[in-house]
């Protein structure tokens, strides 16, 4: 495997985690798949670019996706991280101030959803690099 291809497949693999990770959070990974048939995760759509028959095009602009989602979610991770710092040292507090907690709450969730809504973006973009048969290539493989 070419090594600009093994980067790229690390840094799809990082983004995915970081989906997994808010998706997970939220409860959805204990719900049905409610993007299933519908988008695609980038590690998905690369593991298979040979059956998928990928072209340099759709390569390029799948990382180019990939890489711009992940500057714009490292920022709201920052911020994010930064209000559930606050909120920990809020709770440290005796006694807790209820309304202090439940603003760095709401700044951490809107960093979150912040993050889930460029996440959510990005699978849109990589769906729309795909043709139809690239799709049905892909739905397959999860069964259906």
């Amino acid at each position: 495997m070419r090594q600009g291809t093994r980067n790229s497949l690390t840094l799809l693999g990082i983004c995915l985690v970081l989906f997994t990770t808010v998706a997970t959070a939220q409860g959805i990974g204990k719900q049905k798949d409610v993007f299933k048939d519908k988008l695609f995760a980038p590690n998905i759509i690369l593991e298979n670019q040979d059956e998928l028959d990928l072209s340099k095009e759709q390569f390029t602009a799948i990382r180019a996706a990939v890489v711009e989602v992940q500057g714009n979610v490292a920022e709201h991770e920052w911020d994010l991280r930064e209000a559930y710092m606050k909120v920990m040292a809020d709770l440290d507090e005796v006694p807790v101030d209820e309304d202090k907690v439940m603003a760095n709450v709401q700044a951490a969730l809107l960093a979150e959803n912040e993050v889930k809504k460029l996440q959510v973006a990005m699978l849109i973009r990589l769906r729309n690099l795909l043709t139809d048969e690239q799709m049905q290539y892909l739905q397959s493989l999860r069964g259906n």
